[in-house]
């Protein structure tokens, strides 16, 4: 019985050590902050292709960091990762042009990016859309 109490009494020690050594190296964290509060970032730029993890390099003043930073590999890089938009619903598609559109509207701009205020995407109409529009001509023709 006493063997296991022993066991015990060690791990909650190096339990508690742990979490001591863990809240040390959060406030060095703090400490090594910077004082500066207008930071300009850059671009997340990934390490390799165009998506995937990156850095963005930010600076202020004198001083300059480096952050982390994830590209998804579905982003619209017409509009960079850094813009987020709120888009309406797809409008109907063009039977002339095979092609429907919608519009967004900025969100938000992380880092300070600067972003359009409001862009446009457009992609083709689905089969159905086509095939409706192949019938109606159809018709017409009798």
């Amino acid at each position: 019985m006493q063997p296991r109490g022993l066991l015990l009494l060690l791990a909650l020690l190096l339990l508690a050590a742990a979490a001591e050594a863990a809240k040390a190296k959060k406030e060095k964290m703090k400490k090594e902050g910077s004082e500066c509060q207008d930071w300009h970032w850059g671009p997340c730029i990934p390490n390799s292709k165009d998506c995937g993890l990156g850095y963005r390099e930010g600076s202020c003043g004198d001083e300059s960091r480096k952050l982390k930073c994830k590209i998804p590999c579905n982003w619209k890089k017409k509009f960079g990762a850094d813009c987020k938009y709120k888009f309406e619903r797809w409008g109907g598609g063009s039977a002339k042009t095979g092609v429907k559109t919608r519009s967004g509207i900025l969100k938000k701009a992380l880092y300070n990016a600067e972003c359009e205020e409001v862009v446009y995407v457009s992609k083709p109409c689905t089969a159905k859309m086509k095939a409706k529009a192949k019938a109606k001509k159809g018709k017409g023709k009798d």
